[in-house]
């Protein structure tokens, strides 16, 4: 596997059906990664136009942070006509890319890419979880 280059970016985006909010999280202050984060979105929305950006500050955006339950920085909630819970946190760079793309298609179907068994399995909850996955090249 190798990182996504710019015209295929364009081209796996190209197929994006509704639009889709990259909400970017970023601080001012001790936070090293988030600039090369923010140019990272601004580079994913740039291949598409159905795909916008907004920005809050981590410190003075509480309300906005709260909303979309953020708690460190940087991070990106990939939000589509609804809110599927698509977190992202960190640098999505390189080989990570694919991943950030990956969810703005899925927040742009409008469908959670979910099984009926999984979705069963749902279901029987009786209580609320918290799902993190973790993306690493290897």
């Amino acid at each position: 596997m190798t990182p996504l280059g710019a015209g295929e970016l364009e081209t796996r985006l190209a197929s994006l059906q509704a639009p889709v909010r990259l909400v970017f999280f970023t601080q001012a202050f001790e936070c090293d990664t988030c600039l090369v984060a923010r140019q990272v979105v601004d580079n994913v929305a740039a291949a598409s136009e159905l795909i916008s950006v907004e920005e809050y500050n981590l410190v003075l955006d509480t309300d906005t942070m709260s909303e979309f339950g953020i708690d460190r920085a940087p991070a990106i909630a990939v939000v589509g006509d609804t809110d599927l819970g698509i977190r992202y946190y960190g640098v999505p760079a390189g080989y990570e890319l694919g991943s950030l793309v990956d969810a703005v298609l899925l927040a742009g179907s409008g469908e959670h890419g979910l099984t009926a068994d999984s979705l069963a399995t749902l279901e029987g909850l009786d209580r609320p979880i918290d799902i993190k996955v973790f993306v690493t090249p290897t």
